[in-house]
């Protein structure tokens, strides 16, 4: 199901441009949304899942109209949306709160409901636990309950928004994991400013800064606009200058070794070297020209 999104606007009070004249398409399979916090990046996914109204611009979801009251409608039937915040109910276990969103979401045969339930507690590996409250899991297994009950339409559309936020190592590799797994015939659109998950899961992606898309394309391209312009710089503990960003730093006894994006100084004798997704974004948000309005 493609996402076609033309000149969209969101204007908060205050006169505050949250969206800018956003134009984004979205094919089918993950699909990585990046940029730092502020960008604009959650009020995009809470106005594709119908939660807030734009103030212009179309959206267009497979054949429904996103900007009209019944497009809205059709799209959430066919949605599945975990936010950055999803609402658990502590003192239910997760079958319980599984089954009772079910319901909501109009699931009403109860056999259907719960073989449902069972299907996804199996598929996010919290079938052993499913009887525990939800208050005694952990970060980790919390995001899970919360993927399950994003999942329980079956939706042909799943956004989710900071999956992996605040959750350890191999928590977030089991996440990315699991999105993996479950994009086949699906849209997964992830929202992220975590550079990681996004090189690992997505080959589409789109950055955002400040309200606008200011790449799309596939992560090959996004490192071919960024070849020449990454670098190796060993000082003896001298930072670069103002014209290039510091992207890591490595201590090597008596110096230091800086990974840069920019242009260097003649006199630094710098190193060109392979560009990583992180030193493209860094290159990005720090270097590139945003788009004209």
């Amino acid at each position: 199901m493609d996402v076609i999104i033309k000149q969209l606007n969101k204007i908060y009070h205050g006169n505050v441009h949250a969206l800018q004249n956003l134009t984004l398409t979205i094919p089918s399979g993950m699909f990585g949304l990046l940029g730092p916090n502020g960008a604009g990046k959650t009020t995009l996914m809470r106005t594709l899942a119908g939660i807030l109204h734009p103030s212009s611009g179309q959206i267009q979801v497979g054949p429904y109209d996103g900007t009209s009251e019944q497009g809205r409608l059709a799209i959430q039937q066919t949605l599945g949306y975990l936010p950055q915040e999803v609402g658990l109910y502590p003192d239910l276990s997760a079958r319980e709160f599984l089954d009772y969103i079910g319901l909501l979401k109009g699931l009403d045969d109860d056999r259907t409901r719960k073989q449902r339930v069972e299907e996804l507690l199996e598929m996010v590996a919290l079938q052993q636990v499913a009887q525990r409250k939800i208050k005694t899991y952990s970060g980790g297994m919390k995001r899970r309950v919360g993927i399950a009950q994003a999942l329980l339409n079956d939706p042909r559309l799943l956004i989710v928004d900071e999956p992996t936020a605040g959750l350890d190592p191999e928590e977030r590799i089991r996440f990315r994991n699991l999105l993996s797994d479950l994009a086949g015939e699906r849209t997964i659109l992830l929202s992220t400013h975590i550079v990681e998950d996004i090189a690992q899961t997505c080959q589409n992606i789109a950055l955002m800064q400040k309200g606008q898309v200011i790449f799309q394309g596939t992560i090959q391209q996004l490192l071919q606009q960024t070849q020449g312009k990454v670098w190796l710089l060993t000082t003896n503990g001298t930072r670069p200058g103002s014209n290039c960003t510091i992207v890591s730093t490595l201590h090597l006894g008596t110096s230091v070794q800086y990974r840069v994006v920019g242009t260097p100084g003649a006199d630094e004798q710098a190193v060109a070297t392979e560009p990583s997704l992180e030193d493209s974004y860094v290159w990005f948000m720090h270097h590139q020209a945003m788009p004209v309005a």
